[in-house]
């Protein structure tokens, strides 16, 4: 890897396959600046997190997350709201993945987006999220704040965003998380 690339790692909250958050992640496959990679985590096969099975060493499903984490430049987050808060399989991931020895999380550069039927597009959830993430030492960037309100008017049958203004605004996203990962890279 060259010293401009950068990897992230996507983490959708949600494992419904017609995921809008999910489709969001893919749509920033499209929307990459150059010199960008993403590859998207799979948490739908992490058991319930508890802490007598993790005595007894990583599960391998948790083995492959704290990993993936470990090697990405940094983490995006895309996340339903539930009951007003983070949905339980991503809390889940993150309790896994945090845990020490070494906790991948620690430093990371980070963003937060998520998709919602409704009017206000999970800043409930991502207020949280940030919460959680000081815990976790996440670096996130402030802006742009990315909640995608009314999604199935953004996105087609297939899961294609097809919303520009929204295409736009995730561009923005993944390219100010891209510039962070180089401006920490360049003050070592």
């Amino acid at each position: 890897m060259s010293q401009t690339e950068v990897k992230i790692l996507g983490i959708s909250g949600s494992l419904r396959a017609k995921s809008y958050n999910t489709a969001a992640l893919r749509a920033l496959q499209e929307l990459l600046p150059p010199g960008v990679s993403l590859i998207e985590a799979d948490i739908s096969d992490l058991p319930l997190y508890n802490d007598d099975v993790r005595e007894q060493g990583w599960p391998a499903p948790v083995e492959r997350l704290r990993k993936q984490i470990a090697e990405a430049d940094a983490i995006i987050f895309s996340t339903p709201e539930y009951n007003y808060s983070v949905p339980g399989v991503l809390k889940n991931a993150i309790d896994w993945a945090s845990r020490p020895p070494s906790p991948p999380f620690a430093a990371k550069p980070a963003a937060i987006m998520g998709a919602s039927p409704g009017a206000i597009g999970t800043a409930r959830a991502q207020y949280h999220l940030r919460q959680i993430g000081v815990f976790l030492d996440l670096q996130f960037i402030n802006k742009p704040e990315v909640m995608i309100g009314n999604c199935a008017e953004r996105f087609d049958a297939n899961g294609k965003l097809t919303h520009e203004p929204t295409r736009e605004f995730l561009k923005t996203m993944v390219t100010a998380l891209a510039e962070r990962v180089r401006y920490l890279r360049d003050r070592k």
